[in-house]
């Protein structure tokens, strides 16, 4: 498909290292938007970067860690000071790391909290004026926020996961009560099983296996399928807000 509205707009990608990040900075590059590229491993950004230069795209590769508020401020200086002002944000970082509450994993706590929450969180605060300077001259802008179905259904043992979700899906809600009155788009997108990288972190092996047998199980959603989702929808005209989506597999009830 194509999203012509995509070209000359000036666009952030966290989790940009790999899965839906990578495959989103990607499809936006290719259809005109400058991208910069945030995630924690410089060595895959530089060679994202440098794939989509080389495919006649702009792209900025910005080491960032999101659960550190001297990384994002470093990185929204860097992007500032390459590209000006941002009018589109994706925040597709995110960690899972399941494992039964009494195990009391304080150390898995505390990473998806800081990163799927307040990592956001960050972000969105680091580039919110950006937005809505955008809106007011006229222009298109969103915040989309990449949630998951377990923000609404629940499975066992992924209790602070499916929590850290449901509270950026919630949050994406009342953002837009906050920043729809200034013509800024803000969308949740919640996937259901989809093939990236984010459950190879799982340290639990029963739980690994019960992940693989799902993958075994149901062709699920992969990386390109999401990032064609948000393309779409800020692609849409600017008075248009798909606020909110629910992506799964046709297998997956």
């Amino acid at each position: 498909m194509s999203y012509p509205a995509l070209a000359a707009r000036t666009a952030v990608v966290t989790g940009a290292a790999s899965g839906m990040g990578a495959a989103t900075a990607r499809l936006l590059a290719a259809h005109g938007a400058r991208v910069a590229l945030l995630a924690r491993r410089t060595d895959r950004l530089d060679t994202l970067a440098a794939e989509l230069t080389a495919a006649g795209g702009q792209a900025l590769a910005v080491t960032a860690d999101i659960t550190d508020q001297a990384s994002v401020d470093a990185a929204a200086k860097a992007v500032h000071d390459a590209y000006g002002r941002v009018d589109l944000v994706v925040n597709s970082a995110g960690v899972m790391l399941p494992n039964p509450l009494a195990d009391g994993r304080t150390d898995e706590w505390t990473r998806m909290v800081d990163t799927n929450l307040t990592g956001a969180l960050r972000i969105i605060r680091a580039f919110a004026d950006d937005l809505t300077a955008a809106a007011a001259d006229g222009r298109a802008a969103d915040l989309v926020n990449v949630s998951s179905i377990a923000s609404r259904v629940v499975f066992p043992n992924y209790a602070v996961y499916g929590a850290t979700k449901a509270a950026l899906t919630q949050l994406s809600a009342a953002l837009r009560s906050e920043l729809s009155p200034r013509d800024v788009r803000v969308s949740s997108i919640e996937p259901g099983l989809t093939d990236t990288e984010l459950g190879g972190h799982i340290d639990n092996p029963a739980l690994r296996e019960q992940l693989g047998g799902m993958f075994a199980a149901i062709p699920a959603l992969t990386a390109d399928d999401l990032a064609d989702l948000i393309a779409y929808t800020v692609s849409r005209p600017r008075h248009v807000n798909l606020s909110h989506a629910v992506v799964v597999p046709t297998r997956q009830a």
